[in-house]
């Protein structure tokens, strides 16, 4: 009876050590997948919009933009390839996000803030991160949402 408890909780131990790991794993991947959004807001706002979505796009990556259908791996490149970026400037602050429990896909949201010479505007955006084999984060799909009221000054 006692060998049998002992190596019950042996087992239990174990099992919750496994599980314990599990979620430190987790925890680690969402905590690289949301600073790599961060790190992706920052390189837009110093070195421009298309650079910065040329460098975290995946080869078959998604576009949800207003008044298009979904814009599709080489199609993607091409759209985000062909937009002047002079004219304006982007920002975007991650609010929240969540990773599978492989930790190998995940998505992040937030609040973005686009501005030109004449105009600005807010919105929303979510994008969902894939992790490639040489364990960097790359966007599989980006979409916003434009329509947030200005803040009041």
């Amino acid at each position: 009876m006692r060998i049998t408890f002992l190596a019950f909780l042996m087992l239990s131990l174990f099992s919750c050590d496994l599980a314990f790991r599990k979620n430190d794993e987790r925890i680690n991947a969402l905590n690289a997948m949301q600073q790599t959004d961060v790190d992706f807001a920052q390189m837009a706002e110093e070195k421009g919009f298309r650079k910065a979505f040329m460098e975290y796009m995946e080869e078959e990556a998604i576009l949800l933009r207003d008044n298009h259908m979904p814009i599709i791996g080489a199609d993607a490149v091409q759209y985000i390839s062909s937009i002047n970026d002079s004219s304006f400037k982007i920002s975007w602050e991650p609010q929240g996000g969540d990773v599978a429990a492989s930790g190998d896909m995940g998505f992040t949201y937030g609040l973005y803030q686009l501005k030109t010479e004449t105009e600005e505007q807010r919105g929303t955006y979510i994008t969902i991160w894939r992790k490639q084999e040489d364990g960097k984060w790359k966007y599989a799909l980006d979409a916003g949402t434009q329509g947030l009221e200005q803040p009041e000054e």
